[in-house]
């Protein structure tokens, strides 16, 4: 291997290549499951709930595979590989009644947290349907909120984990790389956000935003037993302008370089995204940078 791949901040040696090559040889008829996990646990590669990352490791392992630096066993027809079953795979409908009004005649605003809910399946269709960057299946800590007037749907929001060494982030929280690892996980990310393209309402975006901020952490801790204090996400700046995180106080923290994940070039790949960040406690820089 002649490049450097770093991947969820772990550089990958050439001798990290020849252990997975030889774990492949030795349970290549275990299939891809077995053998990612026999990496996480000799990596030590665990959440903060001790959860094996085992969905992590693979995505390393067809990343490894695309660069031929590994082959790997084919998949095992019929496993139950949790990701496949969770991608929606059929379109699930709902009223597109239009929802034109104000904000404070919509009141109270209900915002439902449906992660391993029966409403799962719904949330993940709409975002297939309707978010110009569809669904994909969350790696790691996630939550996934739809937001009701009455019994009418107006929104989805869907949070996860945080990507690591962001420049701009890691300069305003001024966490050293050793707090940056040992915290990171006290951050989510705001991975998308759908008002639904019938729902007409000013302000609607900020409010929901304001309302998420409000029960994020309570909610993280009831499902990860950890709290969160800090909240992110990227704009688009080919299409949004960051409207709604501006008017809910989120505070515009830079620009990425458009080189995008996994990219070892200096070359733009992507379109250029601004970050914006929003504290969930005032003493958000102490809790992140303890050591």
């Amino acid at each position: 291997m002649t490049e450097t791949l770093t991947y969820r901040n772990r550089t990958i040696t050439q001798d990290d290549i020849s252990f997975i090559q030889k774990v492949i040889a030795d349970h290549h008829a275990e299939g891809r499951t077995a053998i990612s996990r026999l990496i996480c646990q000799a990596w030590n590669w665990r959440q903060v709930n001790g959860q094996l990352k085992d969905m992590v490791c693979r995505g390393l392992l067809l990343i490894l595979e695309r660069k031929q630096l590994i082959s790997l066993p084919p998949r095992i027809k019929g496993n139950n590989n949790s990701l496949r079953h969770k991608t929606p795979q059929a379109t699930m409908e709902v009223s597109q009644h239009p929802v034109t009004d104000q904000v404070k005649n919509l009141k109270p605003i209900e915002l439902r947290q449906v992660r391993r809910s029966a409403e799962e399946r719904l949330f993940n269709s709409l975002i297939q349907q309707f978010h110009y960057l569809g669904y994909s299946q969350p790696v790691g800590e996630h939550l996934k909120y739809m937001a009701f007037a009455g019994d009418r749907l107006l929104a989805c929001l869907a949070f996860s984990s945080a990507p690591y060494a962001l420049a701009c982030r890691d300069a305003f929280i001024g966490w050293s790389p050793e707090a940056r690892e040992r915290n990171r996980h006290l951050l989510a990310y705001n991975t998308r956000f759908l008002i639904l393209p019938w729902v007409r309402v000013p302000h609607l975006a900020s409010h929901l935003l304001g309302l998420t901020a409000r029960v994020i952490s309570d909610d993280w801790q009831r499902l990860y037993h950890h709290p969160v204090f800090w909240l992110e996400t990227f704009v688009d700046t080919e299409r949004f302008a960051g409207t709604c995180y501006r008017a809910a106080n989120w505070t515009w923290l830079g620009l990425t370089s458009g080189r995008g994940k996994y990219n070892l070039s200096q070359q733009k790949l992507t379109s250029i995204k601004a970050m914006y960040g929003y504290p969930l406690t005032r003493d958000f820089q102490k809790r992140l940078c303890h050591e």
